[in-house]
């Protein structure tokens, strides 16, 4: 069995970031979709939600498989915009930044939720927050000069 240190230190690559985000998005989708919702591949090794949000040019829905930080209050989650450390933010988040309003699938079932962008030391503390929960955090920011965007999801 492969063990978390050894997935943590192979999606820190270069190599990863290249292919990682055409197979995995795809992966998710295709077993979120056989399953009715119950299982989320990626979510077996890192918490995951399928985010529902508003494309902000098509207007239409936008459904993409993302890594989140579920926080203890168990009613508000963080994602993050890493892309892999790709350079360029996720579609996702500029339609988060136009349309809040978005949902989520956590654990199967769909949940409403509002989506705001975190500046600041609230931003900060989110980040110190993400990178102890998911160490490649830190691997992707130091290959981009754009800082991540991290969004916090309240229910609605």
């Amino acid at each position: 069995m492969i063990g978390v240190r050894t997935v943590q230190k192979v999606s820190s690559t270069r190599g990863f970031a290249k292919v990682a985000p055409h197979v995995i998005p795809a992966l998710d989708r295709a077993v979120h979709r056989l399953t009715r919702g119950r299982v989320l591949l990626s979510a077996q090794m890192l918490p995951g939600v399928i985010l529902t949000s508003t494309g902000a040019r098509s207007g239409l829905p936008r459904r993409t498989p993302l890594a989140c930080v579920p926080q203890a209050d168990g009613r508000s989650w963080l994602l993050v915009g890493s892309n892999f450390g790709r350079p360029g933010h996720p579609a996702w988040t500029h339609n988060l930044l136009v349309h809040p309003d978005a949902s989520i699938s956590w654990k199967g079932r769909d949940i409403p939720v509002a989506a705001r962008l975190l500046e600041g030391e609230e931003r900060a503390a989110a980040w110190r927050s993400a990178v102890a929960f998911w160490p490649p955090y830190a691997a992707y920011q130091e290959r981009v000069t754009r800082e991540i965007r991290l969004f916090r999801l309240v229910t609605r």
